[in-house]
C-alpha cells in the first residue's frame, strides 16, 4: 500500500514548485506535451501524485528525468498551475532523495548554506595560497593534483553510490525483473543520451528548441573537452601549441554560450527561465567563471605574467573547487548525470515489458 506524506505539497514547494496545487486536473499539459506518451504521461500524472502526497510512488518513479521543460505545459494551463516548474522542482526533490549525504536537499533548500560552503571553499584555498611556503609553480602542481584527486573522489564517493541509490528507488525496489543481457544492450542509450540529449529533439521542432538543443550540445562537448585537456593533458603546463589553442577555443566556447544562457535567464525570455533558481544561477554563472578564468591564467602563462598576477589563478581554481566539490556533486550538475541514467534504465523497463 503507498505511503501518503499529507505535508508533500508543503515539502515540494521549498524546492521552487509554488503554483501546482491551482491545477484542477484538466489534463491539457499532457495533451500537449510533445513528449508524454499512452506509456509515459506527465506533467498531469506526477502534478495528482505531488497533491496527493504519494512520495513512494514518485520516488521510483524516471517520468520527472524523462522531460526537457519546453515550457510548453506551462505557457498553456488555463490555471497558470505552471507544471512544467513542478517537474523541475520534482528533479530537484529526487537528486536529494538519491544522495546519501543529504547534503543535496540542504544546499537546495537553503541559500544561505551553499553560500556558506563557497565561503569555506574560498578561505581554505585562499589560506593555502598566502600563507603557505609553497612557490606559485607548486601551486599549481598541487591544483592540478587536485583537479584529478576530486573528479576521482566525487565520482567514487558521491557519484556512484547515488546512481546505484537510483537504480535501486526505480528498478529494484519496484520488483521490475531485468537479466544481464539488458543492461549490457541498453548501455547505448545511456552513452547516447549522455552527450548529446536528444531526447530534447522530441520537443516542438521549433526553431528555439532546435537551437537550445544545439546551444546545450555545444557547452556538453566544449564542457568534457576543456575538462579533459586541462587535466589529462595538463593545459597550463604544456607546451604543445596544439593542446594551448585547443583549451582556449574550448574555455571561449563555454563562457560565450553561457553569457547567453544568462541573459535569457535575466530576460526571462521563456517559461523555462522565468522561474530560476539559486542552483540554477550558481550553476551557469560558475560554469561561466571556469571557462573564463581558465582562459585568463593560460593567456598570462603565454605572457609570462603569471607571476605578477597570481591570484588570477587563485581565483580559478577557487572557482573550480567550488564547481568540483557542490555544485558538480550537489547542485544542478547531477540533473546532467542523472537524466542520462534515468534514459538508461527506462529502456531497461521497455525490453522488460517487450518480453
Amino acid at each position: 500500500m503507498p505511503t501518503i506524506n499529507p505535508n508533500f505539497a508543503e515539502e515540494i514547494k521549498k524546492f521552487g514548485a509554488k503554483d501546482f496545487n491551482l491545477c484542477f486536473n484538466c489534463g491539457n499539459c499532457t495533451a500537449i506535451c510533445s513528449l508524454s506518451t499512452n506509456d509515459e504521461t506527465f506533467p498531469r500524472e506526477l502534478i495528482r501524485y505531488s497533491t496527493l502526497g504519494l512520495e513512494d510512488d514518485l520516488k521510483s518513479s524516471l517520468k520527472p528525468w524523462l522531460c526537457y521543460y519546453c515550457g510548453e505545459c506551462s505557457t498553456d494551463c488555463p490555471r497558470q498551475a505552471n507544471p512544467g516548474e513542478l517537474m523541475m522542482s520534482l528533479r530537484r526533490w529526487l537528486t536529494a532523495q538519491y544522495d546519501w549525504t543529504g547534503l543535496s536537499g540542504l544546499l537546495y533548500k537553503n541559500l544561505w548554506a551553499y553560500i556558506l560552503a563557497m565561503i569555506a571553499i574560498f578561505g581554505a584555498v585562499a589560506g593555502i595560497s598566502y600563507f603557505s611556503e609553497f612557490t606559485h609553480s607548486e601551486l599549481m602542481h598541487i591544483g592540478h593534483l587536485f583537479e584529478m584527486v576530486a573528479i576521482a573522489g566525487v565520482f567514487a564517493i558521491i557519484l556512484l553510490p547515488n546512481i546505484i541509490r537510483m537504480w535501486y528507488f526505480t528498478i529494484i525496489k519496484p520488483g521490475i525483473k531485468v537479466n544481464l543481457k539488458a543492461y549490457f544492450l541498453s548501455l547505448k542509450d545511456l552513452f547516447i543520451h549522455m552527450f548529446t540529449q536528444k531526447r530534447f529533439l522530441g520537443c516542438e521542432p521549433t526553431r528555439e528548441n532546435k537551437m537550445r538543443w544545439l546551444l546545450h550540445l555545444i557547452l556538453v562537448i566544449g564542457y568534457l573537452s576543456l575538462l579533459f585537456t586541462t587535466v589529462f593533458l595538463n593545459w597550463f603546463s604544456t607546451t604543445s601549441n596544439f593542446i594551448v589553442w585547443l583549451g582556449y577555443i574550448e574555455s571561449a566556447t563555454i563562457f560565450l554560450i553561457t553569457i547567453l544562457f544568462m541573459q535569457k535567464r535575466m530576460r526571462k525570455v521563456d517559461a523555462m527561465h522565468k522561474h530560476s533558481q539559486p542552483s540554477d544561477w550558481f550553476f551557469v554563472i560558475w560554469l561561466f567563471l571556469m571557462g573564463f578564468t581558465a582562459f585568463m591564467v593560460r593567456l598570462l602563462i603565454d605572457t609570462q605574467q603569471i607571476d605578477s598576477f597570481f591570484w588570477v589563478y587563485v581565483i580559478h581554481i577557487t572557482v573550480l573547487a567550488q564547481w568540483a566539490l557542490i555544485i558538480v556533486p550537489f547542485g544542478k550538475w547531477t540533473h546532467f548525470l542523472y537524466r542520462s541514467f534515468a534514459m538508461y534504465f527506462d529502456a531497461l523497463t521497455m525490453i522488460k515489458e517487450k518480453k
